[in-house]
């Protein structure tokens, strides 16, 4: 991550699932493996985490990848990509897709590709159960609401080895948490030592006022900032804050309450060493956005990182 200090880095290391194929951005599967590979081969390839597809759709990506990738870009190991599946309830149909492609994708060729993780979502405690029991040895993100609260899913997902799952937005008003409830569900989370990604409306470091669901005249809301998140779900898990502050936190508007220098990161006061936060990121695993350009000229605006070089 160029021009980022170390806090910062370790704040958002591998930190952006993209997932360019789901709304806003729709991509088709070509234009959105374009974008990942460009990315992997950039100057902020720190930021990317996993590419997010349906486990139905990992064929397509298949024939679509590998002409992004170059044999320079594959020879530093900027070929391999960690993917994480969309599945479905009873998952045994697509974890068996899915470790199909990982023999075939896996260990072959200037591109190779592994689904790492799946994600489902899960109603009740017996099907996050019955999900764990089926992923065939894959990381289980299960996605659970963030209000209410079900504390009976986040338990049994805890306790089968899954990871928890949050919508920080959507397409509509309504899709957009408060930050007291998002708060309370990170909070809940940190207590049962469960780790989480957070996904939707994560496009901007710092919340703020946007646009919703696109379109002239579009409704604007307050949408959550990705750094606000990781740095709330960060301090919670050190036990520095409790939910009531971590609310507080979430709606932080003012991008100078949070400085980053190469020892330590800190909002308000309330600071975590570099070293903390990579511990911290165990649990807070980081963020599905649709786009990495946002998220990279959004840091980039704020200098907290050096500006992407324009696409040649």
């Amino acid at each position: 991550m160029q021009g980022a200090a170390a806090s910062l880095a370790a704040l958002l290391a591998g930190a952006i699932d993209y997932a360019g194929l789901f709304p806003p951005a729709s991509l088709a599967v070509d234009a959105a493996a374009t974008a990942y590979g460009r990315h992997l081969a950039g100057p902020h390839r720190g930021l990317l985490g996993r590419f997010v597809i349906p486990a139905a759709h990992l064929e397509g990506l298949a024939a679509a990848a590998p002409a992004s990738v170059t044999q320079a870009s594959a020879s530093e190991g900027r070929g391999r990509w960690p993917l994480t599946a969309l599945a479905s309830l009873p998952v045994a149909a697509d974890v068996d897709l899915i470790l199909r492609f990982n023999e075939r994708h896996g260990s072959q060729g200037a591109w190779r590709a592994r689904v790492e993780a799946i994600e489902v979502k899960a109603a009740t405690p017996d099907e996050a159960r019955a999900a764990a029991r089926d992923a065939g040895g894959l990381e289980l993100f299960v996605e659970v609401p963030a209000h209410p609260v079900p504390l009976a899913l986040l338990e049994a997902v805890a306790e089968s080895g899954g990871r928890a799952k949050v919508r920080a937005g959507g397409p509509s008003l309504e899709a957009f948490p408060p930050p007291g409830h998002l708060a309370a569900w990170l909070a809940y989370c940190a207590g049962l030592r469960l780790p989480f990604k957070a996904t939707a409306g994560l496009h901007h470091p710092i919340r703020a006022d946007r646009p919703v669901g696109g379109g002239t005249g579009a409704p604007r809301t307050a949408v959550h900032g990705f750094v606000n998140l990781l740095m709330a779900a960060a301090l919670l898990r050190a036990d520095r804050i409790d939910a009531r502050t971590a609310a507080a936190l979430l709606d932080e508007r003012d991008p100078a309450a949070f400085s980053f220098d190469d020892q330590r990161a800190a909002w308000r006061g309330k600071s975590l060493t570099t070293t903390e936060l990579a511990d911290a990121r165990a649990f807070a695993l980081g963020f599905g956005s649709c786009s990495l350009d946002e998220p990279i000229d959004g840091l980039a605006a704020l200098g907290l990182l050096t500006a992407t070089p324009p696409a040649s």
